[in-house]
């Protein structure tokens, strides 16, 4: 006889949740967000963040670089190349002076070396952080810029640089291959513009020279 708690039936996993496609930031949410990291010394997340935007790269890859993979000797390199877990491909990206400023300094103060991981967790179950602490991270970001954490989620910083650099150059194909991605339906139009703030090119680390 089945018991009572088998009959039961089984709640959406996203019930109560918004799903799809997360909005990406704007820049004037970068350069807030950035201002206030540096000015409170949050070096790992100001690491974290600006890679984030530049790398493009899902969550998962994110917390599993080690520093070999951004650094050449002991200087970070202004170009990566990195093997996506879910696509097994190669993928290419800039990292821009100011991402590269902030990596930096996380790795000397933080104390890493080159096989290690760029982001080691604080907790001893995991040897980098964890895709759930990523998201947490993000949400506290999202919160302190005082927008909804409903529309907001890591995949949120994955878009940013490609809508960015999708409203520079309305190049469908160039975004698909600066993500990585095989099929071209994953960023329809609708969804790539109308999104975000004016990208005007300005001095060196301007989100707007994400190109």
């Amino acid at each position: 006889m089945r018991s009572a708690a088998n009959t039961l039936p089984r709640e959406p996993w996203n019930k109560g949740k918004i799903v799809g496609q997360k909005a990406p930031f704007k820049v004037k949410d970068i350069w807030a967000l950035r201002v206030r990291l540096q000015m409170e010394n949050r070096v790992r997340e100001l690491a974290l963040f600006n890679l984030g935007i530049d790398s493009k790269l899902r969550g998962c890859d994110l917390v599993s670089l080690k520093v070999r993979d951004v650094c050449h000797g002991d200087a970070v390199a202004s170009r990566a190349v990195v093997m996506q877990q879910k696509t097994q491909r190669p993928v290419q990206f800039e990292i821009t002076p100011v991402t590269r400023e902030a990596v930096q300094s996380w790795i000397k103060q933080a104390g890493l070396r080159s096989d290690g991981f760029l982001f080691p967790s604080r907790m001893h179950s995991s040897p980098h952080l964890g895709t759930p602490q990523y998201a947490r991270i993000l949400e506290g970001w999202v919160e302190e810029l005082g927008l909804d954490p409903a529309d907001y989620g890591t995949h949120s910083m994955r878009r940013t640089k490609a809508t960015l650099i999708y409203r520079r150059t309305r190049n469908l194909r160039a975004v698909q291959l600066l993500l990585g991605h095989t099929k071209l339906d994953y960023l329809p139009r609708r969804t790539m513009s109308g999104v975000c703030g004016t990208t005007s090119v300005g001095a060196a680390g301007d989100p707007g020279r994400w190109t």
